[in-house]
């Protein structure tokens, strides 16, 4: 059973940067895609960054130019730094990997909210 467990959320004013991490319980050679979604409160789960096994990195065009996604394959963990924060980047932000045999695992959420 593959756990991913989420971390680095919590409220920060607006300007301010956080950083989310992502700990998987099995190697990052294990997955083929990793990334970090948004779920504002009444809204749907957006993807907000990914990043594939070769390094290829995508972003949502809200978080262009703030938002970084990196990982560290030595501690199987997914990073989001986030700069430059604004109240709407406010919601449950989920990890999510899919693994070489093209199964979706997800993090538990962690909350972040920006306060204007």
């Amino acid at each position: 059973q593959v756990q991913l467990v989420e971390s680095g959320g919590g409220l920060v004013q607006a300007g301010g940067s956080l950083r989310l991490s992502c700990v998987a319980s099995l190697r990052i050679s294990d997955f083929q895609t990793m990334g970090w979604y948004r779920q504002a409160p009444g809204k749907q789960r957006d993807l907000v960054a990914a990043i594939t096994a070769g390094g290829t990195t995508n972003y949502a065009d809200s978080v262009k130019g703030r938002f970084t996604i990196s990982r560290d394959s030595a501690k199987n963990t997914l990073y989001l730094q986030m700069n430059s924060l604004k109240p709407e980047d406010t919601g449950v932000y989920y990890c999510k990997w899919v693994s070489n045999f093209k199964t979706n695992y997800w993090g538990q959420g962690t909350q972040v909210t920006v306060s204007s």
